[in-house]
């Protein structure tokens, strides 16, 4: 079965862009790719167990289980070594990746407290998105009770976009909410 946002994708956002953009070809309309969703924890220097923990709640939320990073650098006033695990991060693409983004758009962002909408200031000149999401519990998969510590999480959206301007029109036709400057 073909994933909501997907089947919206083909039908909406690919022939607005087009117009839009008077792109010629349809394999110049910009796409996702990928959605990269990554727990930094400095924590784990110290406490074994907050890697297990964040992997499970990175694997509950994408429903794919995360890799561990490792320090690519030792950094002596942070205390890490070389080879140090102080992350979990997991790639998500296809099938899944649409729909973590719905459930994202739809469930989790109106969840945060205040939410007043996304800043437009987060893209990186090429067309990918970032967002820094302060807690995991506003993913509706996550059991409150379960939880040990709130945790801090980046996701981070990639497409084929050449121009910022790009990538926001594919992800506001997509439904992302942006805040209106």
């Amino acid at each position: 079965m073909t994933p909501r946002l997907r089947e919206k994708y083909e039908s909406e956002v690919l022939p607005a862009l087009r117009e839009q953009f008077n792109y010629g070809n349809v394999m110049e309309v910009p796409k996702l790719t990928k959605i990269v969703v990554n727990i930094g924890l400095g924590e784990a220097l110290t406490d074994a167990n907050a890697l297990d923990r964040a992997s499970e709640d990175v694997a509950t939320i994408t429903g794919q289980k995360p890799v561990i990073t490792r320090a690519k650098k030792s950094i002596a006033n942070f205390r890490v070594r070389e080879g140090n695990a102080i992350g979990v991060s997991t790639t998500l693409r296809g099938t899944r990746m649409y729909e973590f983004f719905d459930r994202l758009v739809a469930a989790a962002l109106p969840a945060i407290r205040d939410f007043q909408g996304l800043s437009t200031n987060a893209f990186d000149g090429r067309g990918n998105y970032s967002i820094g999401l302060r807690e995991q519990l506003i993913f509706p998969e996550i059991d409150y009770d379960k939880v040990d510590k709130v945790r801090g999480l980046q996701v981070t959206i990639v497409t084929t976009a050449r121009t910022d301007e790009e990538g926001r029109r594919l992800l506001e036709l997509f439904g992302m909410p942006f805040r209106r400057n």
